[in-house]
C-alpha cells in the first residue's frame, strides 16, 4: 500500500497478529517502524469483532493513520462475516462517518 506522508511517498504494510480470540493489527512504515496499532477481540459465537483501541504514534498523528487502521479492521471483519462494535471512541467516530460500513456497525 502506498501512502503520502509529509509529501513523501511511503509504502506501508499491515500485520494482523491474532492470539486466541484477540489480536492486534499493526501498521508499519517502509522503514519497518511501527506507525500504530488497533487492538480487538472476537466473539465468534456472536460473529462480532470489538475494536478495543486505536493508537497512532505521535509523529504520525493527524495524517490519517488511525483511519487506515480502522479500515483494516473493517476489512478483516468483512472477510470473516463479522459485525463490529467499536468500543474505542475514535473507531466509533470514524465508522459513523463511513457509509459503506453501516451494515456491519453495531451502534453504542
Amino acid at each position: 500500500m502506498i501512502f503520502d506522508i509529509n509529501k513523501k511517498k511511503r509504502i506501508m504494510r499491515y500485520e494482523n497478529q491474532r492470539q486466541g480470540n484477540g489480536g492486534v493489527i499493526l501498521l508499519f512504515s517502509d522503514e519497518n517502524i511501527e506507525i500504530g496499532r488497533c487492538t480487538y477481540m472476537v466473539i465468534p459465537s456472536e460473529s462480532k469483532l470489538i475494536i478495543s483501541f486505536v493508537l497512532v504514534h505521535k509523529e504520525f498523528e493527524g495524517k490519517g493513520m488511525g483511519k487506515l487502521l480502522v479500515e483494516a479492521a473493517i476489512q478483516f471483519a468483512r472477510e470473516n462475516g463479522w459485525k463490529i462494535f467499536p468500543h474505542c471512541s475514535y473507531a466509533h467516530s470514524v465508522m459513523k462517518k463511513i457509509d459503506h460500513v453501516k451494515d456491519i456497525l453495531i451502534p453504542h
